[in-house]
């Protein structure tokens, strides 16, 4: 007799590790977004210096000229820059993210495919993005001077992969919870809003600890955009000013920025764990 044939459910999926074992999936997930991102448009992937570049002069005019930063502060270009284009990566990144679930439902109830890849895609479609900025910031740097150490170098992997990794995590919550409850992508929404004030991208982080006080500082700290932020200071600002006449926070690469690695490792585990546990309803939710 022939041996019976088992039917199995599909695989859930195994969870992140799956994505990247179907890296080709991911990569036509990728070039679906840019595609429809631009379809239509006559400046194309050029948006990714137009926004940010007008974003950059609002806050240089408001800031720098109005109220006075540029004056207390060397290359307060560079430094708004290279806090701006950390902020819009982590913005873009989670804000497409937990949407990218709902907004790919027909893909959804018409294939299988590891759920988690969305949430994925949208990160590396922002990474893409923040390529041509990042450029432009290594421009500026060399026009002013820059002369960076190695660990200066060091500090821009470091403040790609925290952004990154954050993003994602809180991607695949938001993007679970926002299948069952639209009112999630409000609190994105939110969440990105004050994500641009909750790290010192538009104001020295001396001013935080001279203000707060140690304690309540070191809180400010815990937060792993404004370690990013920082190394990212630490990169492209600081090697552009006059040596020892600014600082960046004290234990910045032996103890913030182990301590935001752990913290948004959590927040990834905290994603995928939600994500997995809610994924098998998606179609029928959508």
């Amino acid at each position: 007799m022939p041996a019976a044939t088992v039917v199995r459910d599909p695989s859930p999926g195994t969870g992140l590790p799956a994505v990247f074992r179907q890296r080709y999936l991911l990569k036509l997930l990728v070039d679906k977004e840019l595609q429809i991102r631009y379809r239509g448009t006559v400046l194309g992937l050029l948006w990714s210096y137009v926004k940010p570049g007008i974003q950059f002069v609002v806050f240089y005019v408001a800031l720098g000229i109005f109220l006075g930063l540029e004056r207390g502060m060397e290359n307060f270009a560079v430094y708004l820059f290279s806090g701006i284009i950390l902020i819009n990566f982590f913005s873009e990144a989670f804000g497409n993210a937990a949407r990218s679930v709902v907004a790919n439902a027909s893909l959804i109830k018409k294939i299988y495919l590891p759920r988690q890849m969305f949430p994925v895609a949208s990160v590396w479609v922002a990474g893409i993005h923040l390529l041509p900025q990042l450029a432009v910031m290594l421009l500026a740097c060399l026009l002013v001077g820059w002369s960076p150490t190695w660990l200066s170098l060091l500090a821009v992997p470091g403040a790609l992969l925290i952004v990154g990794l954050l993003a994602t995590g809180l991607g695949l919550l938001f993007g679970a919870a926002n299948v069952f409850f639209r009112d999630a992508e409000n609190f994105v929404d939110l969440i990105v809003m004050v994500s641009t004030w909750s790290a010192p991208v538009l104001y020295a982080w001396t001013m935080v600890r001279d203000v707060l006080g140690p304690v309540w500082f070191a809180g400010f700290m815990l937060n792993p955009l404004t370690v990013a932020v920082e190394l990212s200071h630490a990169a492209f600002w600081l090697p552009t000013t006059t040596p020892g006449a600014h600082e960046v926070p004290p234990h910045l690469f032996s103890l913030w920025t182990p301590v935001a690695l752990a913290v948004t490792g959590l927040i990834m585990l905290a994603g995928e764990l939600v994500f997995r546990r809610l994924e098998g309803r998606f179609a029928q939710e959508l």
